[in-house]
């Protein structure tokens, strides 16, 4: 008797009607969770807070997932995302001081992957699930591509996203320390108004049809990652050759976010929350290698380089590309310098991740 009433709620779950109600009760919770969030100043909430809802409904045993095609438009997005960081000024920046640069990032990408390795090698974490969690930027491109390559995309987004928390809160709280005046108190942020981009109908044209016609080419010729790597690449060479300035509207990247969070949260069983809660210790860690890396490496930019301390600090801080913005927004550090170096990681840390992590499976 228990068991056809068990058969019985499944089939309504998972009936027209039944699916509906699923998605309307995850909009909901994914919502409520995303402004909570925001309330209390957690980056990216707007990623966090739908796959937060996601793995509440997932564990709970939802019958409801994201289509492929829309995980793949969500990947040639944040391609997008990635080419749009790309300007002059930039460039610029790269080709003055490629040498120090270079040798920066590939310095942290190294390690990073000495630490993935020592973690896919004496840690309890599967397959190359730490190598992908460990990569320093990126969360976002790491978590769409990791499930791709064979690792555990579920757990990749609880390593990235926790280390975008820490480093996020580290980061301020170094800002902080560092431009707070005689009374302690720190420079007013820039307005909101400065951040909120006019809407430009060409930009936003062009940022579509990169993303649709890359997202196809990458599925259609089965290019590794190129769903997320052929937008990246064209969207550059969009937005350096043709003039044209990629636009991504905050609602488009709201849309964006929330479905590679409910892709990625509604995999989540009671089993793989238990795993991701023993390796807690594991991920804390690893964070912590990376932060202390990191500021290894501003520390050498301070010396060779007529910087200041926060601004190098800022441009080797391992979080994402919009948060460190958002920090160095107001603070007077050297922007340019700041972009430059975080854009020239967000490339090379994409660009070599497969075979960076093809290469810690190989040899752990």
């Amino acid at each position: 008797m228990a068991d056809a009433e068990d058969r019985a709620g499944t089939g309504r779950l998972n009936g027209r009607a039944g699916k509906l109600a699923q998605w309307a009760g995850l909009l909901a919770l994914s919502g409520a969770v995303t402004l909570g969030l925001e309330g209390v100043g957690l980056p990216a909430a707007w990623l966090i807070g739908p796959m937060v809802g996601a793995i509440a409904f997932g564990v709970g045993g939802a019958s409801i997932r994201v289509p492929s095609s829309g995980f793949t438009v969500a990947q040639a997005i944040i391609g997008c995302l990635v080419a749009h960081a790309v300007t002059a000024s930039i460039l610029l920046s790269i080709a003055r001081n490629w040498p120090l640069m270079l040798g920066t990032v590939g310095l942290t990408v190294m390690v990073s992957g000495i630490v993935g390795w020592l973690f896919v090698r004496y840690g309890s974490l599967p397959g190359t699930t730490a190598a992908w969690g460990v990569s320093p930027g990126a969360a976002a491109a790491m978590v769409a591509m990791a499930g791709q390559h064979g690792a555990d995309a579920r757990l990749v987004a609880v390593m990235q996203y926790l280390r975008v928390v820490l480093v996020v809160l580290s980061a301020s709280l170094v800002t902080h320390a560092l431009t707070a005046g005689p009374q302690g108190a720190a420079p007013a942020a820039a307005p909101v108004e400065a951040l909120v981009e006019a809407l430009d109908p060409a930009g936003l044209a062009a940022t579509l049809l990169v993303a649709l016609a890359g997202g196809w080419i990458g599925h259609r010729f089965r290019i590794p990652s190129g769903a997320l790597l052929v937008p990246m690449v064209l969207g550059a060479l969009v937005q350096t050759g043709a003039g044209i300035s990629l636009q991504l509207p905050h609602t488009l990247l709201i849309v964006t976010y929330a479905v590679i969070g409910w892709s990625i949260g509604l995999r989540f069983t009671r089993e793989v929350v238990g795993h991701a809660f023993r390796a807690v210790p594991q991920m804390l860690l690893s964070t912590g290698l990376m932060i202390a890396l990191c500021s290894l490496s501003a520390w050498v930019l301070v010396t060779l380089l007529p910087t200041d301390p926060l601004t190098a600090f800022l441009a080797t801080s391992p979080g994402g590309l919009d948060s460190v913005v958002v920090i160095a927004l107001g603070t007077g550090v050297d922007l340019p310098l700041v972009l430059a170096l975080q854009t020239l990681r967000l490339f090379v840390v994409v660009l070599s991740g497969p075979p960076l992590a093809r290469l810690i499976a190989r040899y752990a």
